[in-house]
């Protein structure tokens, strides 16, 4: 896939944030669009702002990607009208903050409903119809935290690590099995999204604070940029898009430092990341 003109491109979590630029991105290329979202007020908005963007066809589904059979309703209903899929961006994802100890396995159950079921449940939907294309694209949105480890986020760490591997061996089989399809796993770091604000945390963690601490310290980079950068390699055919020098930086640190990163995260993180109400 070269380019974006004429190809129909679903994205999931087109609410907000970076779903919302990519859809944006991608319809001022020249794609047929189909966005879902499981907020119906924020993806009317995004519907409104594609219309605006000159979209040439669009459809809107309100869609839980946790909700297998929703997501297969959803490829059905978008097979039916497109009649084809080019490229799928599985996108949608929610976060929870706090130590393990404090978790509950409802909020386990969420954050992997979401962030990992969510992408199998897209993949296994629309990959038949990716290579009857003859022209398809898997994009799978990981994270900085699908390449290390960070306290405090060890259910966010747990899907963003099986989004990758599954990810990786999933483009091993395609290169394997002759199939038209490119598989890209995307890692974003600090993104100016309301992915933190919006997530779940703990009950002893100070959800203000670490908000705070997110949106002025670590998210660096627009979502407008960080789409560009996501659709552009996805277009490049690139198994791996790091998206923001600190997703760089991070990488690299770990890799330099092999598994001795985690001792030095354990020392810094209590000094410079804010967590438990005073």
């Amino acid at each position: 896939m070269k380019d974006l003109n004429d190809k129909v491109v679903v994205i999931t979590g087109a609410g907000s944030g970076m779903g919302r630029e990519m859809a944006l991105l991608a319809a001022r290329r020249g794609a047929l669009l189909a966005v879902s979202d499981w907020n119906e007020e924020a993806l009317a908005e995004t519907v409104d702002l594609l219309k605006e963007a000159g979209a040439r066809e669009l459809r809107s589904d309100v869609v839980d990607v946790s909700d297998r059979s929703a997501v297969a309703d959803l490829a059905q209903a978008v097979v039916e009208q497109f009649g084809r899929v080019n490229m799928v961006v599985n996108n949608a994802g929610v976060t929870v903050t706090g130590d393990f100890e404090e978790m509950t396995y409802d909020d386990f159950d969420w954050i992997v409903g979401v962030n990992f079921m969510g992408v199998i449940n897209g993949t296994k939907e629309f990959l038949p119809h990716l290579i009857a294309s003859g022209d398809g694209a898997v994009v799978n949105i990981s994270s900085l935290f699908g390449l290390i480890s960070m306290p405090g986020q060890t259910a966010y760490n747990a899907t963003k690590y099986a989004v990758r591997g599954f990810t990786e061996a999933l483009r091993e089989e395609m290169l394997i099995n002759g199939h038209p399809v490119t598989v890209t796993c995307i890692h974003p770091g600090g993104i100016k999204t309301g992915i933190a604000r919006h997530g779940r945390k703990t009950a002893s963690q100070d959800a203000a604070a670490i908000d705070s601490f997110f949106e002025k310290k670590l998210a660096r980079m627009t979502a407008e940029k960080a789409a560009r950068i996501i659709l552009d390699g996805a277009l490049a055919g690139k198994a791996r898009v790091l998206v923001g020098i600190d997703a760089h930086a991070m990488h690299h640190f770990a890799k330099l430092l092999g598994s001795r990163y985690q001792d030095v995260v354990a020392r810094l993180a209590p000094k410079t990341m804010p967590t438990r109400k005073h």
